[in-house]
């Protein structure tokens, strides 16, 4: 089989054969080029890379972490396991199941503090004079690190810092002379390319995968659009570097897609532009500072859009919004949805995060909102990121007389106005509860408990503004509703039963 440089369909080779004759024949006849007369035109056929000299050039900059914590060891007669598994979980770098402990000669010293293997990553040299990069999730609680380099020198490690929202950290052992490697752009790697890997799965050092960039800026968290690709990784890769065909690092070996634990073709990693950023500030502080605004967001669907007059779906829809957050100063509301951030747009809500937090603490930015069908500018002074804290359950409503509502009951809801108390829990200044949620209004997903604060793009300060925004609209058509559940805000898009 051949199969062309543009992913088509692949051609069995003896219809390739026919028409290669048959293209022969038809030029001896007309002197105008095949491919303008529409007829199939054989493209050129590549051989398959040769990835010797990259290993080569890159792999004297790839080294093995290993790490050690101080366990207890117990004294004779003591529960453990034999030498020769602890052997076998050291070989191929396989932490050790927590409570094990080893039994046999070495419990006969009675206890003692040792320090026990406790997992293996892989990380790459950034500098000659030992700063290395790898994950964070590799130093993790480890008492004490090993390097080891190709070369077989081995070298005690000290951690200079980490960022457990990124998966970066970086590390210093104290030699010079080292091998670096050359960072490359991020924004020249093609889905398609081909990309190396070396590292260290289950402890084999230096080990060697390739393969092609399946997806760049694959959603899997907050800050990091991942590059996936069809690498080989394996426990023991973490740290690692991906590495183009011009033996650049373009990513770190992070995570893989798996129902086993091993590979299963789907590998992610860490686009080393933002890698880079985060080791700056770690070598220069020892700790990432990134900016941030105080709301809970949540991706706009393409109902929701069309229904709001927003168009396609984009932006951030803005779910909540803490008290006293620089959100709250610069006007923010639950139900708007940010657009554009510093003058760049938000496609998904996940641009968002990551904009903000790669802005400096302190600094002046720009917003653009969409809110209740027309866009507007918002001034927000950006603070700094805080440790994640879990979000307070809200309190459940006071309970409020129901008021009947004709319009509202044809789209199964029962409302009731807010009453002072719960205005004031909510920080509302109006909305209408949602007593009971039947047919359409439950369909959409509103139920009991629920704070309606506009209807198509209009405020609802109480069941008679509502039921008036109501009876304007086509009844046969769906209607957007903008509601609060507790602290968070949602949109929800109710279609008349017929």
């Amino acid at each position: 089989m051949t199969f062309s440089k543009s992913n088509r369909t692949p051609f069995v080779s003896v219809a390739t054969a026919g028409m290669v004759a048959l293209a022969g024949a038809m030029a001896l006849l007309s002197p105008v080029p095949l491919s303008a007369q529409g007829v199939f035109s054989a493209p050129s056929v590549r051989g398959l890379p040769d990835f010797t000299d990259l290993v080569d050039l890159v792999g004297p900059s790839v080294v093995n972490i290993r790490t050690l914590e101080r366990a207890s060891v117990p004294e004779e007669g003591a529960s453990g396991t034999d030498e020769q598994m602890l052997e076998f979980f050291r070989r191929f770098g396989i932490p050790i199941p927590p409570g094990v402990t080893p039994r046999g000669p070495r419990a006969e010293r009675g206890p003692s503090e040792e320090a026990q293997p406790r997992g293996v990553g892989s990380g790459f040299i950034l500098s000659s004079d030992g700063l290395i990069m790898t994950n964070a999730h590799v130093v993790e609680g480890a008492d004490e690190l090993i390097v080891t380099l190709p070369d077989k020198r081995e070298f005690k490690a000290k951690v200079v810092g980490t960022d457990k929202r990124t998966d970066v950290a970086v590390v210093k052992i104290e030699a010079s002379g080292l091998s670096a490697v050359k960072i490359g752009d991020v924004n020249r790697l093609r889905v398609g390319e081909w990309v190396m890997a070396i590292g260290s799965p289950f402890g084999l050092e230096n080990s060697v995968t390739a393969g092609i960039v399946s997806a760049k800026k694959r959603d899997t968290g907050d800050f990091l659009p991942f590059i996936q690709t069809d690498v080989a990784i394996n426990p023991g890769n973490s740290g690692g570097p991906l590495i183009n065909m011009r033996g650049e690092v373009v990513g770190i070996n992070s995570q893989i897609y798996s129902r086993s634990g091993g590979f299963q073709g789907i590998s992610f990693a860490i686009p080393i532009d933002e890698a880079v950023r985060v080791s700056d500030q770690l070598r220069a502080t020892g700790r990432v500072t990134r900016g941030r605004i105080g709301v809970q967001i949540d991706q706009v669907s393409k109902e929701v859009a069309e229904s709001i007059g927003l168009g396609r779906p984009r932006g951030a829809l803005v779910r909540g919004v803490e008290n006293d957050s620089p959100a709250a100063k610069a006007g923010l509301e639950p139900g708007d949805i940010i657009l554009r951030f510093d003058g760049t747009e938000i496609d998904k809500s996940v641009d968002l995060p990551r904009l903000v937090g790669n802005t400096r603490p302190g600094s002046k930015s720009r917003m653009t909102v969409f809110r209740r069908g027309s866009q507007r500018e918002l001034s927000i002074t950006v603070a700094e990121l805080e440790p994640e804290r879990a979000a307070s359950r809200p309190s459940a409503p006071e309970p409020a007389k129901p008021q009947p509502a004709g319009t509202a009951k044809a789209l199964g809801l029962t409302l009731s106005d807010l009453t002072p108390a719960l205005k004031k829990e909510l920080n509302l200044k109006s909305g209408v509860r949602v007593e009971s949620a039947e047919g359409p209004a439950a369909r959409a997903g509103l139920r009991e408990g629920d704070v309606i604060v506009a209807v198509a793009n209009t405020d609802t300060g109480n069941v008679a503004e509502l039921e008036a925004a109501l009876v304007k609209l086509d009844k046969s058509r769906p209607v957007n509703v903008l509601f609060r559940r507790g602290d968070w805000a949602q949109y929800a898009v109710i279609r008349p039963s017929r």
